[in-house]
């Protein structure tokens, strides 16, 4: 093994969440959200399952992102880029048949330059401001952005019309959440009057789609939700109130594991690694693990993180360094160099879960699969 640890990515767990997620949006079309490679589990692994699974819509955020998609797409898939396109980038898109946000009117007039000069029609979803104040037209502006779409209609594929929840994974966000539906729902009605019709409308992510059935359109763009967990736990308990479900139907797809690389014996009154954190009050077995921070195992979890060895949790003692981390094997009989260790996922009985995962380092779950490093491994498993 070249790598210090790998990932595994379960193929069953993405099917089985994938056929929960479409029976609740029914006949909605459903994008893949695939930014951040792939919320970390990996391009190069999750469009090939998606396929699999009858998924041929995928989202990124950037040219970037959609340039690697190119690499393993089928021909029958479709990418939508939400975010960053930089004008030299845009003909690249169409040229490429990419579809792609507009959301000001400098973007959608080169776009539409672009397209006319290239003799193609841009493949655009048109952005609307609601509530987010991020990004999307304004509907003050909506009579000036009517106007110019009627005079290049020739230039453009009117591919959707959409919008962006702020916050739909928190009921704090309720009423936000329902005025910005209702906003959506007017530019909707300004577009079906002057006879400008998307193909798809879609607002919905991962949490609106679990929470406000009333979000699912034409099409709904899944994160988080596909490969296997809960925007938050209040959409979780939006879902399974009492006596609906014991057992969640999301099954995290990934699981991280490394190796023990050394076992040593320390003398109790010693510190254990990096400064004064850690204090052995006894003489004490340590396993040293080739996973730090660099490798997307927090800093923070240092004296508070656990592992699984040999079926058992253990926990992190000492600081953790850029490369390794230290773990107390003290009454655990047997340990040895080679030994599994599992950071993420199960082993025997036990399980580190995500969720508890974050807890402990104080990351959102987002955060901990996004950052771990691209050049992890990862293996599909059945």
């Amino acid at each position: 093994m070249f790598n210090t640890s790998y990932i595994e990515i379960s193929r069953k767990a993405y099917r089985s969440n994938i056929r929960y997620l479409k029976k609740i949006i029914g006949k909605a079309a459903f994008s893949s959200v695939v930014k951040g490679n792939a919320y970390g589990h990996g391009v190069h692994n999750i469009v090939p399952l998606a396929e699999e699974a009858g998924i041929f819509h995928f989202s990124v955020f950037s040219a970037k992102e959609a340039s690697e998609m190119l690499e393993v797409l089928s021909e029958k898939s479709k990418i939508m880029i939400m975010g960053l396109l930089d004008d030299p980038e845009i003909e690249w898109a169409i040229e490429n048949g990419i579809e792609f946000f507009v959301f000001d009117h400098g973007r959608l007039q080169k776009a539409i330059e672009t397209a006319r000069k290239m003799n193609l029609r841009a493949r655009l979803h048109i952005e609307v401001e609601t509530g987010f104040n991020r990004t999307g037209f304004e509907y003050p502006d909506i009579g000036a952005l009517m106007a110019y779409l009627k005079q290049h209609r020739a230039h453009f594929e009117f591919r959707g019309l959409c919008t962006h929840y702020a916050g739909a994974e928190s009921l704090a966000n309720y009423l936000r959440i329902k005025n910005q539906l209702s906003q959506f729902r007017k530019f909707n009605r300004y577009f079906v009057r002057h006879d400008l019709l998307p193909e798809l409308r879609h607002t919905a992510c991962s949490a609106a789609a679990l929470t406000y059935p009333n979000t699912i359109m034409d099409m709904v763009r899944f994160g988080i939700a596909q490969y296997g967990f809960w925007p938050s736990p209040e959409t979780k308990m939006f879902r399974f109130r009492k006596g609906t479900a014991e057992k969640s139907p999301l099954n995290r797809m990934l699981s991280w594991k490394s190796k023990v690389m050394v076992v040593k014996q320390v003398e109790a009154g010693n510190f254990i690694g990096y400064g004064s954190s850690y204090l052995a009050n006894r003489k004490m077995k340590v396993a040293i693990i080739p996973v730090g921070y660099a490798n997307g195992f927090s800093r923070a979890l240092s004296n508070t993180g656990r592992v699984l060895i040999r079926g058992r949790r253990v926990p992190v003692i000492g600081t953790v360094t850029m490369n390794t981390m230290t773990v107390d094997v003290t009454g655990l009989p047997g340990v040895e160099r080679g030994d599994e260790v599992v950071m993420i996922g199960r082993q025997k009985r036990m399980n580190i879960s995500i969720s508890s995962f974050c807890e402990l380092s104080e990351q959102l779950n987002y955060q901990l699969l996004t950052r771990l490093p691209a050049d992890i491994p990862r293996l599909i498993v059945p």
